[in-house]
C-alpha cells in the first residue's frame, strides 16, 4: 500500500523537481559544513599540487645543469686530446733536437762509455 502511494507521489511530482534532486544533488553536498569539514583535505591537495610543480621545475633545473656539465666535459676532453697529441709530437727525437739546439746541446754521435768498478 505504501509502495503504491510512493509511486503515485512520484508520478504527481513535476519532472523539474526530479531533475533538481537527481542532477543537482551536488548542491546539497556543497554546503558550509561539508566544506568546513574537508578543509584539511583541500589543503593537502593544494600542498600536493605545489610539490608536483616544484618537482617539475627542480627536474628541469637539474637537466639543464647536466647538459652544461656534459658540454664542459666534452670541451675538456678535446683539450686533453689536443695537449696529448702535442706532447707526443714534441717528445719525438727529431723535435727534441730542435728544441735543445738553441741551448747549445747536441745529440751524441758516439755511444756512451761504460765505467767498470775495479775494486771488488
Amino acid at each position: 500500500m505504501t509502495e503504491i502511494k510512493n509511486i503515485e507521489q512520484q508520478a504527481s511530482t513535476p519532472t523539474s523537481q526530479k531533475l533538481d534532486t537527481n542532477w543537482f544533488g551536488w548542491k546539497k553536498m556543497l554546503n558550509y559544513k561539508w566544506v568546513e569539514k574537508n578543509i584539511p583535505f583541500f589543503l593537502f591537495l593544494a600542498l600536493l599540487a605545489v610539490m608536483y610543480i616544484y618537482n617539475g621545475h627542480y627536474n628541469d633545473k637539474i637537466a639543464r645543469k647536466i647538459n652544461v656539465t656534459e658540454k664542459h666535459i666534452k670541451e675538456l676532453e678535446y683539450q686533453y686530446k689536443t695537449i696529448k697529441s702535442e706532447v707526443i709530437f714534441r717528445s719525438k727525437a727529431s723535435e727534441l733536437v730542435k728544441a735543445v739546439e738553441p741551448l747549445g746541446l747536441k745529440e751524441l754521435l758516439t755511444p756512451p762509455v761504460l765505467l767498470n768498478d775495479s775494486v771488488k
